[in-house]
């Protein structure tokens, strides 16, 4: 039994029919042991037809009497074809590149993989595409990606924040290895807590999420997959540097302990001491910064039993400091003799992920997900003192079965949750917690070649949010050959964190006014909306190149939202929403190989986003209307020696910014309507020397286009009018790195 090995830990779902081709792929190796190799890539030959590998390197393809060369494809690794004339069982083994005289490559791996089958509409970022930029941290991995948007989220912390289908990040789930993560006390840091030498790849999916990953799902989902100790190198070293003084190290080190376990160490660490001015406002561009990220991860895989597992340990430690140039915390915190903030973070977490494989029914097996965090952040902002600590437990037990064949397919079980908050707020305690229990049911159907659908249900009881149903529904059609055609609704409910996620409104003179509802979480109800979506993707080949067109439009409707009201410059007001508050996302994009080994990706994004404030129906503050991305990317061929050069330029326009009112100022601290539009240019160079060491040079923001006026009332920060959370556009110019990558 264990040449089927363990099929995965919670998509385990493959069994022989007669419409497709299922197997694995593995790595040859002279021990005869199978080794999954997740990512692999399996597609028809002269097709839009494929599909990558799963975490245990299983896969399924349709099967079509039209095309019978089915290539399998992996990076380091000789890519085969093998001739298929009949549906069947494939279990095949791919050679290691360094073992070969001679190599030949018959195609690149998509850096970005669109799904034609699944019915949620999921976009998986490799790490081919993460290494396009210097991809120090999670919150950076989207610059070369138009899924997500990457915004300034104030003056101060220099921090990116996301955002999807025009609603910032608290309104997605973003979750590790599809256990949530960045959320509560680590709303505002969380993406930087997560090095990009860490990451094995990104599924975005837009709109509803599954119900098996809760129900605080609002426009999407971000899962975040780690390298695998496994598989990973046995040993990795990256060094990064730029002109500003960041400094930044992460190595990586595997071993494997046995036939059937392994473990890695992983250690980041980031440092800037440079203190960088250059816009003359007195205040640091950047923080100074020091930060610390260790974790150890095992893998523990029996091919005999069907028991599969991971367990992650992790510590952190993260100091920030900002402000004026010429503060010193040791004599002038609290003080009026220059203005300043701290923020110092220590976290630790750990998950466990256990999976079991019935060996008698390969169709059918048990997830059980769990994981502990304890979160603490000590901060003050001027006289504005923020601490929070958030302790959370998460734990998730989850059958797979089928209904009669493998074309129906159920997923059920049961969710657990606890947050504990200690939250301190200049004098007052807003400590509370929160537990909630709740039970799904997901229901598949997928013929592969027409139609698949997936439709799921939850239901939770909260002590604050109360008892709710959480419905999803996701439907994908194929009306004629490499044609994807989606629709999707589904419910959300959250409980808003609304000073946890909104940071930086303490780096300004507004006094806090919280409209006290009578509601369960600050005296206001849960959030709760509606999303629906449709989506179109069509693949194509010209001039023998492929590529594909996506349109989509999204809408979220929210029943009701904690309103982050701006308008007023002395005060920030959060109260439930009278009203309506909608989201409207409309994306078109393609994707082309224009010339040989040279991909073009564009896109074109409107927002539609509008709320109803206590001075009326506005568009969202910050948030530009239209946006264009643009991406190029090329690589050479690798020669014998593995010696190859790539090439990319990333291109962001924005248009122009609706900015919050400040009619009531003095007029040297008014700001206009609305802000310019700009535009910003990245570009990367890798010189890959073999395949143990590569270096690269790149450049951001190299049109030096910067914000003029990010801190207002920067002579006056103790005063009335002291403002660092207006921002539309980069503070910091032109800026150069460099780095290494040294693998063995």
């Amino acid at each position: 039994m264990n040449k089927y090995i363990i099929l995965t830990i919670l998509l385990p779902l493959f069994s022989f029919s007669q419409e497709k081709i299922e197997g694995m792929v593995m790595e040859a190796n002279s021990e005869n042991k199978h080794l999954g190799l997740a990512g692999a890539n399996v597609y028809w030959m002269n097709s839009q037809t494929g599909t990558i590998t799963n975490e245990e390197g299983l896969f399924s393809i349709p099967f079509t009497k039209e095309y019978n060369k089915l290539i399998i494809s992996y990076v380091g690794f000789k890519s085969d074809t093998l001739t298929i004339n009949e549906p069947k069982m494939v279990h095949h083994s791919l050679i290691p590149s360094n073992e070969l005289d001679e190599v030949l490559v018959q195609k690149k791996r998509d850096a970005v993989q669109k799904a034609y089958f699944s019915a949620q509409n999921v976009t998986t970022i490799n790490s081919a595409e993460l290494l396009k930029a210097a991809c120090c941290n999670l919150s950076e991995s989207f610059e070369t990606n138009p899924a997500i948007d990457v915004n300034f989220s104030d003056a101060l912390t220099g921090t990116k924040q996301i955002q999807m289908l025009g609603l910032t990040s608290p309104y997605l789930l973003i979750t590790q290895e599809n256990i949530p993560m960045v959320r509560g006390a680590s709303q505002a840091f969380g993406l930087t807590f997560t090095p990009g030498t860490w990451v094995e790849s990104i599924q975005i999916t837009k709109g509803a999420g599954s119900v098996v990953n809760g129900y605080e799902s609002i426009s999407g989902q971000i899962n975040t997959e780690l390298v695998k100790p496994l598989t990973d190198k046995s040993i990795f070293v990256n060094g990064y540097a730029n002109k500003n003084g960041r400094l930044e190290l992460n190595t990586h080190f595997n071993k494997k302990l046995t036939d059937k376990l392994s473990t890695g160490l992983y250690i980041h660490a980031n440092r800037r001491d440079h203190e960088e001015e250059n816009n003359d406002d007195g205040f640091l561009d950047a923080p100074l910064a020091n930060q610390i990220n260790v974790m150890n991860r095992w893998q523990y895989q029996n091919s005999e039993t069907g028991w599969v597992s991971f367990i992650n340990v992790r510590f952190l430690n993260d100091e920030k400091q900002v402000g004026q140039l010429d503060f010193n915390p040791l004599s002038d915190k609290f003080t009026t003799n220059a203005w300043g903030s701290e923020i110092d973070t220590r976290r630790f977490d750990s998950s466990l992920k256990l999976g079991y494989v019935f060996p008698e029914l390969p169709f059918q097996s048990m997830g059980f997900q769990a994981s502990y965090s304890n979160h603490q952040q000590d901060s003050y902002f001027g006289f504005n003192r923020y601490d929070i600590t958030h302790e959370s437990i998460y734990s998730n037990l989850i059958f797979n079965s089928i209904l009669g064949d493998t074309q129906n397919k159920f997923k059920t079980g049961v969710t657990f949750a606890y947050d504990g908050y200690d939250e301190l707020v200049n004098s007052l305690n807003y400590g509370r917690v929160d537990n909630s229990v709740g039970a799904f049911f997901e229901y598949s159907y997928d013929n592969l070649e027409r139609l698949s659908l997936t439709a799921g249900l939850r239901v939770d009881t909260h002590n604050r949010l109360g008892t709710f149903v959480t419905p999803r529904f996701h439907l994908r059609y194929t009306p004629w050959e490499k044609a994807s055609l989606r629709a999707s609704f589904g419910r959300g409910k959250r409980a808003a964190n609304i000073f946890a996620e909104n940071q930086q409104l303490f780096g300004s003179s507004r006094q806090i006014r919280l409209v006290d509802d009578g509601g369960t979480v600050y005296g206001l109800d849960p959030e709760d909306a509606w999303n629906y979506g449709v989506s179109f993707l069509q693949g194509f080949n010209l001039f023998e190149r492929k590529g594909n067109v996506t349109l989509d439009y999204y809408r979220t409707d929210f029943i009701n939202q904690i309103v982050v009201d701006w308008e007023n410059p002395s005060e920030i007001s959060f109260y439930n929403l009278d009203g309506k508050s909608e989201a409207n996302s409309f994306q078109l994009e393609v994707n082309y190989e224009v010339l040989k080994n040279v991909d073009v990706r564009t896109a074109y994004k409107y927002y539609d986003v509008k709320t109803d404030y206590q001075t009326g129906l506005l568009q969202k503050p910050l948030q530009a209307k239209h946006r264009f991305f643009a991406n190029i990317g090329y690589e050479t061929i690798p020669k014998e020696s593995g010696s190859q050069w790539r090439f990319d330029y990333t291109l962001h326009t924005l248009g122009e910014q609706r900015l919050p009112n400040t009619s009531s100022n003095p007029g040297q601290y008014q700001l206009g309507e609305f802000s310019e539009s700009y535009s910003l240019m990245n570009s990367q160079i890798t010189k890959v020397f073999n395949e143990h060491f590569e270096i690269y040079i790149g450049g951001e923001n190299l049109t030096n286009f910067t914000q003029s006026n990010p801190v207002l009332g920067a002579d006056d920060p103790f005063g009335a009018n002291f403002d660092t959370s207006i921002v539309y556009a980069p503070i910091m110019g032109r800026m150069f790195y460099g780095g290494f990558r040294f693998k063995l």
